[in-house]
C-alpha cells in the first residue's frame, strides 16, 4: 500500500491553496491531491450555468500568494477557473493531483498511527495510507442539489433545470423562464437569461438583501497603476477584507442602521422604488443570511428594462404550463429553473471510523474551525460564510503546516484535539439560510469559546491561526 505524509482531498481553490502551503511550509513532506473529477477547479469547474461569477471580490477570493491580475474584481466563472488552473501549473501543484480518484471512506488505526483511505478509481478500488488527512472538498454535494417537495413538479411539460447541472445545449432564446429562488444563483441567472429570453421571472418565497457593487474596483485600479503586483495585491486585499468585515459588523451590531441603508441603496437602482418593500425587504437582520451581491446593478437593470420581474409569493402547484401561485396568479413558463439551493454534506460525505468504530461528525465539535474533537490527524478546510472562502481556507492550510512542523519537531505521530463538551453548543455555520438550517443535524457543532468557537472574523483569526498556541486543548502522542 502506498503511504504519503499528507493526503489532500479536492482540487478546487482550497486544495490548490493547500498544495502550495505544503510545498512551501513543509517541503520535506510527501503529499498528493485526490480529485474525484477529471479536472481542476472544484465549484468553478462544476457549475456551468449562464452568468456564473464570484459573489466575493477576487482580491480576497484569490490566493494571497498569487496576485489577481484580471480587470474585474467581481469575476466570471471562466476567469476564476483559469486563474485556479494557472496557479496549479505555475507552482507544479498539478503534478501532485490524481484525477478520477473518489475517496469513499477513511479509517484510523491507533496502533499504526495512520489513516487508510479507500478510493474508487477507473472502476476499481484502491487503498492509500497517510499520516495526516486534509479534506478540502467543501461542504456541499457534487452529486445532487437541493430540491424541495414542490407539488405538481412532475406535471410540467416544459424544460426543468437545476443550475448545478445546467445542460450545455439548453436553448432559452425567446422562451419564458421562471427561476425559483432568491439566493445568489437566482440573482446571477436572471440578468444573464434576460438578454436572450422572451421574459424571465424570479419567483421568491421571501426576499433577500441585495447590494450592488462595481465589477471593476476603481480604487484597486489606481493602486495597481502605481505599485507592483504583489504589493498592490496585498494592499487591496487588506482594504477589501477590512471594508467587508466592517460592513458585516455594522449589519449585525446595528441592524436598525443597516436596514434602511440597504433599502435606500436598492431603491436608488429601481425605476419603480415601491418594489423595494415587497421584493427587497427581508424579515431577518442583514447578514443573518448571506448577502446577495450583484455587479454593476445588473439585476436591477434587467428589472428596469422590463425583460425580467420579481414575484414574491408561494407556489400552490406546478402545472403543465407553468406555476400556479397561492395568490391565484399563474406564471406561464417554457423553462423552469429550480435555483433552490445546495445539499450540504459534511466532509464530502466520507465514512469515517476510528479503530473500527464509526464516527458521526454531528457528535463532534470543531477545533479552530478546522479539526474535530477526539479525531486525530484530520483537518477540514472550511471558509467564511460572511466573507471570501479563501481568507479562512488559507489560514486553515497555514495552521495545518504549523501543526505538522510542530509534530515533526517534537517527535509526535498523533495530534488529537481534546474530547469536548459544551453546555452551549452552536450551529457550525451560524446562518439562518435554508440550506444551512436543513443540515444542522448532520454537521459538527462549534462551542461557545476559543478554540472551539468558529469566529467569522478574519482579523481575530489571523493572529490566532498564525501565532496561537499549537498545544492548546491538543493531545500529542
Amino acid at each position: 500500500m502506498e503511504h504519503l505524509d499528507v493526503l489532500v482531498v479536492g482540487a478546487g481553490l482550497s486544495g490548490i491553496g493547500a498544495g502550495y502551503r505544503l510545498q512551501t511550509q513543509c517541503p520535506d513532506r510527501t503529499y498528493a491531491i485526490l480529485e474525484a473529477r477529471e479536472s481542476i477547479g472544484g465549484t468553478w469547474d462544476l457549475f456551468r450555468y449562464p452568468g456564473i461569477r464570484s459573489d466575493s471580490d477576487m482580491y480576497t477570493l484569490g490566493f494571497p500568494f498569487r496576485p489577481w491580475r484580471g480587470e474585474k474584481s467581481i469575476a466570471d466563472g471562466a476567469s476564476i477557473l483559469q486563474y485556479v488552473r494557472d496557479t496549479a501549473a505555475e507552482y507544479g501543484i498539478d503534478d501532485k493531483i490524481r484525477f478520477g480518484h473518489r475517496v469513499v471512506s477513511a479509517s484510523w488505526s491507533t496502533a499504526a498511527a495512520r489513516w487508510t483511505v479507500r478510493v474508487e478509481s477507473a472502476g476499481t478500488e484502491i487503498e492509500l495510507s497517510c499520516a495526516f488527512l486534509y479534506l478540502c472538498s467543501g461542504y456541499y454535494s457534487y452529486e445532487s442539489g437541493y430540491l424541495p417537495d414542490i407539488r405538481g413538479l412532475g406535471d410540467f411539460a416544459g424544460t426543468l433545470v437545476h443550475p448545478q447541472f445546467w445542460p450545455d445545449d439548453l436553448d432559452y432564446e425567446g422562451k419564458r423562464v421562471v427561476v425559483i429562488g432568491s439566493g445568489a444563483t437566482a440573482m446571477t441567472l436572471v440578468p444573464s437569461l434576460a438578454d436572450r429570453a422572451e421574459h424571465v421571472t424570479m419567483l421568491q418565497r421571501s426576499p433577500s438583501y441585495v447590494m450592488s457593487l462595481p465589477s471593476r474596483d476603481p480604487i484597486a485600479r489606481r493602486i495597481r497603476k502605481y505599485l507592483p503586483d504583489k504589493i498592490s495585491h496585498r494592499i487591496i486585499r487588506a482594504k477589501n477584507t477590512a471594508t467587508n468585515l466592517g460592513f458585516y459588523q455594522l449589519c449585525q451590531r446595528l441592524p436598525g442602521v443597516a436596514k434602511p441603508v440597504l433599502r435606500r441603496l436598492a431603491q436608488r437602482h429601481l425605476r419603480d422604488g415601491s418594489a423595494v418593500e415587497p421584493h427587497f425587504t427581508p424579515s431577518y437582520r442583514p447578514w443573518d443570511q448571506r448577502m446577495c451581491l450583484v455587479p454593476d446593478a445588473d439585476l436591477f437593470k434587467a428589472l428596469n428594462s422590463g425583460a425580467a420581474d420579481i414575484v414574491t409569493d408561494h407556489i400552490d402547484t406546478v402545472t403543465e404550463k407553468g406555476v400556479q401561485l397561492r395568490s391565484g396568479d399563474h406564471l406561464d413558463a417554457d423553462i423552469l429553473v429550480t435555483a433552490t439551493g445546495l445539499r450540504l454534506v459534511p466532509a464530502g460525505g466520507l465514512d469515517f471510523t476510528i479503530d473500527d468504530q464509526k464516527v458521526d461528525l454531528a457528535d463532534h465539535y470543531t477545533y479552530r474551525g478546522m479539526m474535530l474533537s477526539g479525531v486525530p490527524n484530520l483537518a477540514l478546510c472550511l471558509g467564511y460564510t460572511n466573507a471570501s472562502w479563501t481568507l479562512r481556507a488559507d489560514l486553515a492550510s497555514l495552521y495545518v503546516c504549523r501543526l505538522l512542523n510542530h509534530m515533526r519537531a517534537g517527535g509526535y505521530r498523533v495530534a488529537r484535539p481534546e474530547s469536548h463538551h459544551d453546555a452551549s453548543p452552536r450551529p457550525l455555520l451560524g446562518l439562518t439560510s435554508g440550506y444551512v438550517t436543513r443540515s444542522e443535524s448532520i454537521l459538527p457543532k462549534q462551542g461557545s469559546r476559543s478554540p472551539w468557537l468558529m469566529r467569522q472574523n478574519y482579523l481575530l483569526d489571523l493572529p490566532a491561526m498564525r501565532f496561537g498556541r499549537i498545544d492548546e486543548s491538543m493531545d500529542f502522542a
